[in-house]
């Protein structure tokens, strides 16, 4: 299966964790933030290494972007690189998520950041031919008053670029109990749920993310075998897993590719798709977790469509944004 040619449907992937390295190197140069970081230091700087032992360790990555992303003109252009970036690899859809309150260090309300991110998507989608969708996340470790002033600061842009709520960080056993409330306002508003869980923490927790919040996705989901009674859940409604298995081996979910727990879930008729989580901190791209993974799940032809129509079906998009990518990937294989 040729991959690199293939259109391509990406649904996880944040925007914080996936910078070109030269740009934030440029950026840290313009607001005087270097300290000592220049061309053959920023890779090493940016990128997960050898001895992350956790997914905490690997979180610890996202400091220095979040440096340099505290103005609008700076996030409009990161956004418009990313996406550009998707691009050059065949991919035509991208949901790009990140938490605004994240970009507020500066002056910046959580109303201008999602304002830039959008404008930096929407002069992609002009510029090239790609397709996309913004989603905001609320952090964890803040609390649930924090997320509830994230999710009505997106409320104006509902369904103009931003689609999607999602809880990410480090995460805990039972912190869905922490945000109920605050999910169930973003139901309501209109907003789509994908929730980060059963990626360092339990099956209970995509048990919780898919009865207490109404998750329609799970970020990650690896560890969904641990609870019966949410693996039922998953497959008798069609929650579609989020999987990104470089990434996954990084935070130490899974100890090798070839035990990834999405193989089976694969195998057992499961929707998932397959993602890069963070380009430039897992120091990866679509093309790369595809090659990697294609072989383990014998994906030829037939079966790479079956996953790509299963991802639109799964997005956020509109129904004519689904209807014209499942006819680029019928056209163009």
């Amino acid at each position: 299966m040729d991959f690199a040619n293939a259109p391509k449907i990406e649904l996880h992937c944040h925007l914080d964790g996936s910078l070109r390295p030269d740009s934030v190197l440029d950026l840290l140069r313009k607001n005087k933030l270097e300290e000592g970081l220049d061309e053959s230091n920023i890779d090493k700087a940016l990128k997960i290494s050898g001895d992350c032992d956790s997914l905490v360790t690997y979180l610890e990555k996202f400091d220095l972007p979040l440096r340099v992303m505290q103005d609008k003109e700076s996030l409009e252009r990161l956004t418009y690189e990313v996406f550009e970036d998707a691009y050059k690899e065949n991919v035509v859809y991208l949901e790009l998520r990140f938490a605004p309150v994240l970009h507020t260090r500066k002056g910046l309300t959580e109303r201008d950041a999602i304002e830039a991110v959008i404008g930096g998507m929407e002069r992609a989608k002009k510029d090239l031919d790609i397709e996309g969708n913004i989603i905001i996340c609320c952090m964890k470790n803040m609390s649930e008053e924090a997320a509830i002033k994230t999710i009505k600061a997106g409320y104006p842009y509902l369904n103009k670029g931003l689609v999607g709520i999602d809880l990410a960080g480090k995460e805990d056993e039972g912190f869905a109990y922490k945000f109920v409330e605050a999910i169930g306002l973003a139901r309501d508003m209109g907003y789509r749920v994908t929730i980060h869980a059963g990626e360092a923490g339990s099956g209970q927790n995509v048990l919780d993310a898919i009865r207490m919040l109404g998750a329609e996705r799970i970020g990650h989901g690896t560890n969904l075998y641990q609870s019966e009674e949410a693996y039922r859940l998953v497959k008798e409604n069609n929650v579609h897993l989020e999987v990104c298995p470089t990434s996954n081996l990084q935070t130490k979910a899974v100890d090798l590719l070839e035990k990834h727990p999405a193989i089976y879930y694969y195998r057992d008729g499961l929707s998932i798709s397959i993602n890069t989580d963070n380009r430039t901190v897992s120091n990866t791209s679509l093309d790369h977790e595809l090659e990697a993974i294609g072989p383990l799940l014998a994906i030829d032809r037939p079966a790479y469509m079956k996953i790509y129509e299963r991802a639109v079906e799964a997005s956020f998009a509109d129904q004519d944004t689904k209807d014209k990518l499942i006819d680029k990937v019928r056209r163009m294989i």
